[in-house]
């Protein structure tokens, strides 16, 4: 099985892996999105570089949703990981079809089943 996310779901698979695998999932799929941010960046609107800046961007959303479902960015729990993949799915909704957040809310499903 390949990697899921930076994941290799044959080893050990822990909540802040499952965590990480969401952001990277969160960031190549809004690469669009973060195209807009980068515009800025070109225009000396934003000084940063732009991997960089996508990145953190999408951590900060991640955070944000641990935050709104009360629980631990730093130690997340399979519970609380779930509640942010349902708040995710409802986001992505404004931005992706439903055949794309499903295959990714897949993936990521993969992995929490192993925790």
């Amino acid at each position: 099985m390949a990697l899921i996310y930076g994941v290799d779901p044959k080893k050990k698979v822990t909540p802040k892996l499952v965590r990480d695998a969401i952001i990277e999932c969160f960031y190549q799929a809004h690469q669009e999105v973060l195209r807009d941010m980068y515009i800025l960046l070109k225009e000396g609107k934003i000084n940063k570089e732009p991997e960089k800046m996508g990145k953190e961007y999408i951590k900060e959303t991640i955070i944000n949703y641990f935050i709104k479902v009360g629980g631990d960015f730093e130690n997340p729990t399979k519970e609380y990981i779930m509640l942010v993949l349902e708040e995710l799915r409802g986001f992505a909704k404004g931005f992706r079809s439903p055949e794309i957040i499903n295959r990714h809310y897949g993936e990521i499903m993969k992995l929490v089943e192993k925790l």
